[in-house]
């Protein structure tokens, strides 16, 4: 069976949906257009921003927060205004939006932990891209201070990425803040060989180091008496930069300087004494 069409109102329909699109088709374009246009001044204004503070030498770690924060405020302005010019309510836009920022907030407590602490970092200002640190069982060289992460590089070339809410919180060592470092060699002889003859050569070994600080003056004394060896301590300071290059090279320079003058580095060894028992 064919139902009855109502021509009058289908026309009715028709031109009532060809108003609206009539009405609504300018406001989508300009909205478009406004989107695209704040789009790219967007971007403009961050560069602007970022080649501002690169002439000033501000620092990296802080710029590239700000970058980031402005961008984003900077977007949610354009946001409100694209979606005002669509003819939006905004009130009812505003509580949508707080009724969903709760519900997100709670399902994101830790990712708002984590920006409170990236806020505490950049305020408190522990540590600096560039800097070399140990943190939360970790160490490596800070590659970026971002809103909800620390990004770590490692000597082996690791990435590692670590909340900054535990990190605000926690106990953290800090290699690079301090210009100088102390360097601390434990070198063992044996028993037999001669404490001051050992000492005259490490001592000379490390006079040739043009890295090695004269002030405060190298120290070296005996350590203890291990069960195999005599053990120094040698202490020198350098400068920070310096640190590993004269640890390693001049552990290999000692071991070297004593073997050519006849003194032993011994192996750890333990005297077994049997005694016979007459029956």
């Amino acid at each position: 069976m064919q139902l009855p069409v109502d021509t009058e109102q289908l026309t009715s329909f028709a031109e009532s949906s060809w108003q609206v699109m009539l009405d609504y088709t300018p406001k989508l374009i300009s909205a478009l257009v406004v989107l695209l246009v704040g789009l790219i001044l967007i971007r403009m204004i961050v560069n602007a921003i970022r080649k501002g503070f690169e002439k000033k030498n501000f620092d990296i770690t802080l710029q590239r927060f700000l970058l980031s924060m402005i961008g984003i405020l900077l977007k949610a302005a354009l946001a409100i205004t694209v979606i005002g010019m669509l003819g939006i309510q905004m009130t009812t836009f505003v509580a949508m939006l707080g009724a969903a920022g709760l519900a997100i907030g709670l399902a994101l407590s830790g990712t708002l932990q984590n920006f409170a602490g990236g806020v505490i970092l950049l305020i408190i200002r522990p540590y600096k891209v560039g800097d070399f640190i140990e943190l939360q069982g970790h160490s490596g060289t800070v590659k970026e201070i971002q809103i909800f992460n620390t990004i770590l590089t490692t000597p082996d070339n690791k990435v590692i990425i670590i909340p900054n809410s535990p990190i605000s919180t926690g106990s953290m060592i800090n290699y690079s803040t301090m210009p100088t470092r102390r360097v601390d060699f434990t070198i063992g002889i044996g028993y037999d060989d001669d404490i001051d003859t050992a000492r005259d050569v490490i001592l000379a070994v490390i006079a040739k180091d043009d890295r090695i600080h004269q002030e405060p003056v190298p120290f070296i004394a005996v350590k203890e008496l291990a069960d195999s060896s005599v053990n120094f301590v040698l202490r020198v300071w350098v400068d920070s930069a310096n640190y590993w290059g004269v640890y390693f090279e001049n552990l290999e320079a000692i071991k070297k300087a004593l073997d050519a003058n006849n003194i032993s580095i011994p192996y750890p060894q333990r005297d077994v004494h049997l005694h016979t028992v007459e029956k």
